[in-house]
């Protein structure tokens, strides 16, 4: 492991009380390595089990940007904590970006215990339930199994309950992992950039006006450290615009000299 992970693998881990960790204990810069290792990779299309029972394939939820939140329901200090800070995070993400820009879903790797109700209440108790867009699943064991491995987690049983790595994880559009974002209260920069990114785009992939519209909102959707949320900088805007005038103007001028020194050849020539 390189040296400057070494801070982040200390802060990557959530842990039990001392009392319960009877397991085998996660080494923080290992589980690391294989968090970083699953960026770029492809994410299976697993079978997975909604809350109201029904089953969700990853795939159904290609397309746009997907967020990936590993929890066990019987967590009551760290998992909760770090939904309700993903849940800060993707309402100022919507702001910024548009309410249906990304999708989020919500997993329980406990297999044997998250259980449809269980995940149902861990949604009502944290207030996420009813949104169309944030799905709260769970699996069997193999479908998990595979599941987490794909987005390079890592996690180990211990007497009630589980050590984990605080991640969570950004898929692109086509399912491939994006970015990691680590730790249950994780800055709002960490967790937008990635996601701004892949919903603006970091260059222009054609020039139609949908594009270049689009490359305009990532330029201008900045992070205003006063108030600690994103928004959109109409001075850039402005900057912007003006800029593309002066350019045309300074264009215009220049094709006038230009006609206006081939008119005077012309004319000496002749005469």
């Amino acid at each position: 492991m390189k040296a400057p992970f070494h801070g982040l693998a200390a802060l990557l881990l959530m842990s039990l009380p001392a009392f319960a960790q009877s397991g085998p204990r996660i080494d923080a810069a290992e589980a690391l390595a294989i968090s970083e290792a699953a960026i770029g990779g492809q994410v299976g299309d697993h079978r997975l089990l909604r809350s109201d029972g029904t089953t969700l394939t990853l795939s159904e939820l290609r397309g746009r940007p997907l967020v990936v939140s590993l929890i066990y329901t019987s967590c009551s200090t760290v998992c909760p904590v770090s939904t309700q800070t993903l849940k800060s995070s993707v309402a100022q993400a919507r702001k910024a970006l548009g309410s249906a820009s990304f999708q989020i879903v919500t997993v329980g790797f406990d297999a044997r215990n998250d259980t449809p109700r269980r995940m149902t209440a861990f949604a009502r108790d944290n207030a996420i339930e009813g949104d169309a867009l944030w799905h709260v699943v769970s699996g069997s064991p193999a479908a998990l199994e595979a599941l987490m491995a794909d987005v390079g987690f890592s996690y180990s049983g211990a007497a009630g309950g589980f050590e984990h790595v605080s991640q969570t994880t950004i898929l692109d559009a086509e399912g491939r992992v994006y970015r990691q974002v680590y730790g249950d209260e994780f800055p709002l920069q960490v967790f937008m950039e990635p996601l701004k990114e892949l919903v603006f785009g970091t260059s222009v992939a054609s020039f139609t006006p949908a594009a270049l519209a689009d490359r305009l909102r990532f330029i201008c959707t900045v992070y205003d450290p006063k108030t600690g949320r994103y928004r959109t900088d109409y001075a850039i805007y402005i900057g912007i615009t003006a800029g593309a005038v002066s350019l045309i103007l300074m264009a215009w001028v220049i094709v006038r000299m230009w006609r206006g020194n081939r008119r005077f050849q012309r004319l000496e020539a002749r005469s």
